[in-house]
C-alpha cells in the first residue's frame, strides 16, 4: 500500500481555505500613494527639526572679488585650469572650445577608408600628443 501523507486533525478541523480571490484589495492609488505622501512628510518634519536644532555652522562672509589660495578645480578640470595659468585669457578660454570642436567635428571629415591603427601613424600620433599634453597639464594643475 503506498503512503499516503496524513493531514493533521487540526487542519481538517479548520476547514477549507479562505477563497483569497474575493478578498477585497486595497488600490494603489490613493491609498498606498496616500501613505507614502505621508511617511516623506514625516522624514521632512524630521529633518527640519533637527536642522532647526542643530543648524550648520557659517563661514566667513563670501568676497566674490577673492579667490581664496586653497580652492582647486576637480580633477577633470585641472587641465584646462593649469592652461589658464601658462596662456593668455583669451587663448585659454578659445583653446580648449576649439579642441573640442575638432575632436567632435573630425570623424565627419576624414575621407581615409583605412581603420588599421598602423596604417594611420598621423592620426594616432596626433591623438597621442593631445593625450600626454592633458596629461601633463592635468598633473601639474593637480600640484
Amino acid at each position: 500500500m503506498p503512503s499516503v501523507a496524513r493531514i493533521p486533525e487540526r487542519a481538517r478541523a479548520s476547514g477549507p481555505a479562505p477563497d483569497l480571490t474575493t478578498e477585497k484589495v486595497k488600490p494603489f492609488y490613493p491609498d498606498y500613494i496616500l501613505d507614502e505622501v505621508i511617511a516623506w512628510y514625516a522624514v521632512m518634519a524630521a529633518l527640519v527639526i533637527l536642522a532647526s536644532l542643530f543648524p550648520a555652522g557659517l563661514e566667513a562672509k563670501a568676497d566674490p572679488l577673492i579667490t581664496p589660495e586653497h580652492i582647486k578645480p576637480e580633477w577633470y578640470f585641472l587641465g584646462v585650469y593649469e592652461l589658464l595659468k601658462l596662456v593668455p585669457r583669451d587663448i585659454g578660454i578659445i583653446a580648449p572650445i576649439a579642441l573640442v570642436l575638432v575632436i567632435v567635428i573630425l570623424p565627419l571629415l576624414d575621407q581615409n577608408r583605412e581603420v588599421r591603427p598602423r596604417r594611420r601613424p598621423i592620426a594616432i600620433a596626433c591623438a597621442v600628443v593631445l593625450l600626454l599634453g592633458l596629461g601633463v597639464l592635468t598633473i601639474m594643475g593637480g600640484r
